[in-house]
């Protein structure tokens, strides 16, 4: 049996580095590459990129007249369906470059929401990326309009059978959108207070959580699978990963934590995509420790670490403690980064994972003791705090008491000193 092989549609890129811009708005031959990986994403081949280097953005076609003819015989001559510009378009810009070029036209912003609508696949995704959509959606409908007669009013030149109450299909459809979002916002709403008693009750269990963080395609998911054995899908390709994935990881004999893999982030992430997605991001507030994952491969590796440290701050994220993990460092021939939280290790191999679960163990365990404790029967009621607040290794019933080896955190300790066999207090310098 015969498949049909879906088609690919045919993209042109173009971008600008205009003087007057933002030095991390501007396009460069990396941020254009990395928008041909996107087109790859979503399902689209690059067949020609155009880079303008202009004083400003033109305000009516952003590129200039003579670079839109340029690109329109571009598009001509590769037979193309689509053009995608690496900056933010306003939607008039939009309008008249789709009007000009004769094709459809994206933007950096609506290219990403495209690949997140296609790989969103739990209820909570699928409602983060509509929301997103919604907000992008808004300021650009009026351009969407412009070859509809705008006032129905129920008199002047209105075309016979648009006659009415006096209201444009513009300001209806604003208004639905807005009742959309205002829906979104409320069902996200409920999302977060779920996560929020599920947090709790993590709490309360006293299972920490590591969350992965880090650009695009850096290898967390391949990370997650090398630490708990998971086979979560690890492709290399940019946001392979959208819906959190929750693992659980045995990093010594006495602990155990959830592990979280999140979203890649990216430069030039549309800023109602970090909205949208606070419901999934806000974890990172909510973690014990971040694993910051960099692909060393990468040739701009330190812009993309500088990418997601911003985002963790915007994120309100920035006091949680890190670990920096360099991955794919058997691909990389310089000096190997190096530092008291740092970490250098290849997912894909393995090499070095156990120095990177030694790392966060160390990070856990500050201030917790190993302790072997002597219970009376009167004060058997400890046994329940232990096993909730501490790691209860070993447990006997003898006829002097509860016997039992527990891993207590500092603000136990303090309550079962008194019950550790030959325990003295240690004297403070004051008092020797």
């Amino acid at each position: 049996m015969q498949t049909i092989e879906e088609k690919r549609e045919r993209a042109v890129l173009a971008g600008l580095a205009a003087a007057s811009m933002e030095e991390d708005e501007r396009s460069t031959e990396s941020s254009l590459e990395e928008l041909a990986a996107l087109v790859d994403t979503a399902g689209g081949d690059t067949v020609a990129i155009l880079l303008q280097n202009r004083a400003a953005p033109d305000p009516r076609s952003f590129i200039g007249d003579g670079k839109v003819r340029e690109l329109k015989e571009l598009i001509e001559a590769n037979d193309c369906d689509l053009a995608v510009f690496d900056n933010e378009l306003t939607p008039s810009q939009m309008r008249v470059l789709s009007e000009e070029l004769g094709v459809k036209v994206l933007d950096r912003s609506g290219l990403i929401l495209d690949i997140f609508a296609q790989r969103a696949r739990t209820r909570e995704g699928q409602l983060q990326v509509e929301l997103a959509q919604y907000r992008y959606l808004l300021p650009r409908l009026t351009g969407m309009w412009t070859h509809l007669v705008r006032q129905t009013a129920s008199g002047g030149s209105s075309p016979i059978g648009t006659r009415g109450p006096g209201e444009t299909q513009l300001e209806t459809d604003r208004r639905h959108i807005r009742r959309k979002i205002q829906k979104l916002e409320e069902e996200l709403a409920a999302v977060r207070k779920v996560r929020g008693t599920q947090r709790r009750r993590r709490e309360k269990n006293a299972m920490p959580m590591v969350a992965l963080v880090g650009y695009t395609n850096a290898g967390k998911s391949t990370l997650l699978n090398c630490l708990t054995g998971s086979d979560i899908p690890a492709n290399d390709r940019l946001f392979d990963t959208l819906d959190t994935t929750t693992r659980r990881l045995r990093i010594d004999e006495t602990q155990e934590v959830l592990l979280s893999d999140t979203v890649g982030f990216i430069r030039k992430l549309p800023h109602h995509l970090v909205e949208a997605f606070k419901a999934t991001l806000e974890e990172l507030s909510f973690a014990d420790v971040l694993l910051h994952v960099i692909d060393l491969s990468n040739p701009e590796w330190e812009e993309q670490a500088r990418v997601v440290d911003g985002l963790i701050r915007q994120l309100g994220a920035e006091a949680t403690p890190c670990i920096r993990v360099y991955n794919k460092c058997d691909l990389y021939f310089g000096i190997l980064p190096h530092g008291e939280d740092v970490v250098c290790l290849s997912a894909k191999s393995g090499e070095g994972a156990d120095v990177l679960v030694k790392k966060l163990s160390e990070m856990l365990d500050k201030g917790k003791r190993r302790v072997t404790l002597l219970l009376p029967y009167s004060a058997a009621g400890l046994v329940d705090t232990l096993s909730r607040e501490a790691a209860v290794l070993r447990l006997d019933y003898t006829d002097a008491g509860v016997e039992l080896e527990a891993v207590v955190p500092p603000e136990l300790f303090g309550r079962v000193k008194a019950y550790i066999p030959g325990y003295v207090e240690e004297k403070e310098d004051w008092e020797r």
